[in-house]
């Protein structure tokens, strides 16, 4: 079995995608929901992405990242119910990809209420989940 290379600070935990399918695949889609279409969001790619990849030594660190990243929406004040979906994908991701190197640089403020990012790093979020745990099967 060939598991994905994580870089040496991040190790993911629960490679087979339990706590993942049961729990954050579940919050994303809530998400995702609650933010409704991104049918007029603008096609350019903001420097996030650019700079952070989910690509084959660095799936972790991008997870990582990504999951420092949600915590800003908070702000955004939709509902509770948003909230607790955004926590729940946001720690346990950062739980599931277990970072030691604890980088707390500032992350850059995206504008306060962006749901067209917010959208755009949700389907990143997924679409990297989904890569790690088909390599795993």
């Amino acid at each position: 079995v060939l598991l994905p290379v994580t870089s040496s600070e991040c190790h993911i935990k629960d490679k087979e995608g339990k706590a993942y399918e049961s729990v954050l695949m579940i919050s994303i889609d809530e998400l995702d929901i609650m933010t409704g279409t991104d049918s007029n969001c603008p096609n350019n790619e903001p420097n996030f992405f650019r700079k952070h990849v989910c690509d084959d030594t660095k799936e972790a660190a991008f997870l990582n990242r990504a999951a420092r990243k949600l915590k800003q929406f908070l702000k955004m004040n939709i509902s509770e119910e948003f909230n607790v979906h955004l926590l729940t994908v946001s720690q346990g991701t950062q739980t599931l990809v277990n970072c030691t190197s604890k980088e707390e640089k500032n992350v850059k403020e995206q504008k306060k209420n962006d749901a067209c990012f917010l959208k755009r790093l949700l389907r990143e979020i997924k679409t990297c989940w989904n890569k790690i745990l088909k390599g795993s099967i």
